[in-house]
């Protein structure tokens, strides 16, 4: 009797942790991770001579900011013309959540805008006190890849999606429209946005044509346009197990991408690999 009780409460103890890996494990979508080309050189939007002026007119601006407006106004004004997103609002957003980019999350993540892991992300991270001890924050290599991922943070939630039915220059609407769709808990987010944006002229980036901005890119880059980053999902349709005989080139060839792109996928510094080994492919 009393083995038959054991060998019950094993069997209970057994398939319990089998349950309980089964609810940790996310097989079906175990991660996201974004490849991240080297930036392309972006062409002037009149910056300097903004912040020149606004500086020779009210000495008082806060010279952090008036510097990252100089380096990361270009920046804002292409991720506009890509996803009809105000710069001055992505521009505003960045001066405030990244404390002019000198924040700890800044500095040492390239993280401009805040944004936290969420389920699945298995991209470089780093931890950081927020709204709890210790909060997973996602890194990036570049600040330009925490500016495309904050747009993709906007465009691809549907509770942003009424944001785009306003005009790409109204950010008074954009910033009210923020705090409606629950961007931010602070209730006087928008009156901070709008401040930045009317004491810095932020405004003057949303008149940037789109047209002429787009031929200077490429002018700048020997005819080559900018590449966004790769959001790559790790589900199991997307690897490969190496096999004997099995190259990088080879590999590429069968799943049609680049060997650069297979090495950036797998942080591959060469081009080698061991038989067994499980490459994303996708």
């Amino acid at each position: 009797m009393k083995i038959r009780f054991l060998l019950i409460l094993c069997s209970v103890v057994f398939f319990a942790s089998c349950g309980g890996k089964k609810k940790v494990v996310n097989t079906k979508n175990p991660g996201v991770v974004i490849v991240e080309p080297k930036p392309v050189e972006l062409p002037s939007v009149n910056e300097k001579e903004l912040t020149k002026k606004l500086k020779k007119k009210n000495p008082s601006l806060n010279k952090y900011t008036l510097t990252y407006i100089r380096k990361y106004a270009p920046i804002a004004v292409k991720e506009m013309h890509e996803y009809k997103i105000p710069a001055s609002i992505t521009l505003a957003q960045g001066i405030l959540e990244s404390g002019n980019g000198r924040s700890e999350l800044a500095l040492k993540s390239n993280n401009h805008f805040g944004i936290k892991c969420h389920t699945g992300w298995q991209g470089e991270r780093v931890y950081h006190d927020d709204d709890q001890k210790g909060e997973c924050f996602r890194k990036y290599l570049y600040p330009e890849t925490s500016y495309n991922d904050h747009s993709l943070f906007l465009t691809q939630r549907r509770r942003y999606a009424f944001l785009f039915n306003y005009d790409a220059k109204d950010y008074k609407k954009w910033a009210y429209g923020l705090r409606k769709a629950g961007y931010a808990t602070d209730k006087k987010y928008p009156a901070k946005l709008l401040k930045l944006i009317k004491e810095y002229k932020l405004y003057e980036f949303d008149k940037v044509k789109k047209g002429k901005y787009a031929k200077e890119i490429k002018k700048l880059n020997d005819g080559k346009s900018f590449k966004k980053p790769t959001v790559v999902q790790k589900i199991k349709a997307n690897t490969y197990k190496v096999r004997k005989g099995d190259t990088l080139y080879a590999i590429s060839k069968k799943f049609g991408i680049s060997v650069d792109l297979l090495k950036k996928l797998n942080k591959l510094k060469d081009n080698t690999i061991s038989i067994g080994q499980q490459l994303l492919v996708k």
